[in-house]
């Protein structure tokens, strides 16, 4: 805060009359990029599947632009206008998809988190040159397993490292989406929901 007030030419007090943690302010930040996610119009006559990609896609390459802001979304939960207009997007199309309530509400965190992470991790790589020879190094070390050591890995090898980054994503978004069509959510009390929440020990 005290680095963003004086690039400001300002106080750091003065910033806390708008947010009242750094934490407030990634949100906020974040919250400005999802406005830029591109949402489809009205009256598509695109299948329900192909649009929710589409707002998918569009939301990891928002985040894409900005490797920091990537990185700091997976633990970053904005609450502005922005992010209520993407998630009640994605529950319209959840809707129309005829997935169940209880199962849309939960479904649409796991499609935040996996769109998230997704960009956070493809972020880094093109930020930092060093993680793609940690890939090539994955994918030496897979080449050369032994089949009697690790017959999985063997078998599966080209597999494993096979297709595009956007291919791969959307098969990820088709297994979510059918994982989340297929179920019903239980409600369950609150009162074990806190106890879900409370700190081991």
């Amino acid at each position: 805060m005290r680095r963003l007030a004086a690039a400001l030419d300002t106080g750091a007090a003065s910033l806390y009359v708008y947010f009242r943690s750094t934490e407030q302010l990634y949100a906020a930040l974040l919250d400005e990029l999802i406005g830029e996610v591109a949402l489809p119009s009205l009256g598509a006559e695109e299948p329900w599947r192909d649009r929710l990609a589409t707002v998918m896609t569009s939301y990891v390459m928002v985040l894409f632009e900005f490797p920091s802001v990537a990185r700091l979304s997976v633990f970053t939960r904005p609450s502005g206008p922005n992010s209520l207009r993407l998630l009640e997007e994605l529950l319209s199309l959840l809707d129309e998809g005829g997935v169940e309530s209880g199962a849309a509400a939960w479904g649409v965190d796991l499609l935040i988190q996996y769109a998230t992470s997704t960009a956070a991790e493809h972020s880094t790589r093109n930020e930092q040159p060093g993680t793609i020879d940690d890939d090539s190094d994955v994918s030496r070390a897979i080449a050369t397993v032994s089949a009697d050591t690790h017959p999985h890995l063997s078998k599966l090898r080209d597999a494993l490292v096979a297709g595009e980054a956007q291919e791969r994503f959307r098969w990820g978004l088709e297994v979510i989406l059918t994982g989340i069509a297929d179920q019903k959510v239980a409600r369950v009390p609150r009162s074990y929901l806190s106890l879900l929440k409370r700190p081991s020990g």
